[in-house]
């Protein structure tokens, strides 16, 4: 009967926070991966107006890549969410640093090297390809995500 009255000791507490900011943060990098990263414009100063074309993400391989990557990010960040190890949720470093590199080399106008020169006439009329926000956007998830997924590996138990 004494037995019965001795506190048992408490679990230690498992910390969920940073798998779940992983798993957040893989879900924002496939949404970026399908809004505008870049697109051409074209200004006058004739008229006083321009006009734009932007291209998705998804529109170019750099940015099926990135989806992806989130896509595995996202796994990575519920793996160490529902499981009993989260520090699985550190493996996100792969998907994330894989993502910085190919959002980095997206080329702005979706296409080649040749596609990166500006054409000015005078103040007449000037075309270039310029970076959109969903291109921001998406290298600030990755970084984010590599991030958070250092510091679930390097998280106090």
């Amino acid at each position: 009967m004494a037995d019965d009255l001795m506190p048992t000791p408490a679990r230690p507490r498992v910390r969920r926070g940073y798998p779940l900011a992983v798993a957040a943060a893989g879900a924002l990098l496939v949404f970026c991966a399908v809004l505008p990263w870049s697109g051409w414009q074209a200004t006058s100063s004739l008229i006083d107006a321009g006009v734009a074309s932007d291209l998705r993400g998804i529109d170019h391989t750099s940015g099926i890549y990135t989806l992806l990557a989130g896509l595995v990010a996202l796994g990575c960040g519920l793996a160490g969410l529902l499981s009993s190890h989260p520090r699985l949720a550190a493996l996100g470093v792969l998907p994330g640093g894989s993502a910085v590199v190919l959002v980095l080399r997206y080329p702005p106008g979706g296409g080649g090297l040749r596609d990166l020169f500006a054409f000015e006439l005078g103040d007449v009329l000037s075309i270039a390809p310029v970076f959109r926000f969903g291109w921001f956007a998406a290298l600030g998830c990755a970084l984010a995500l590599v991030v958070l997924s250092v510091l679930a590996l390097l998280r106090r138990s």
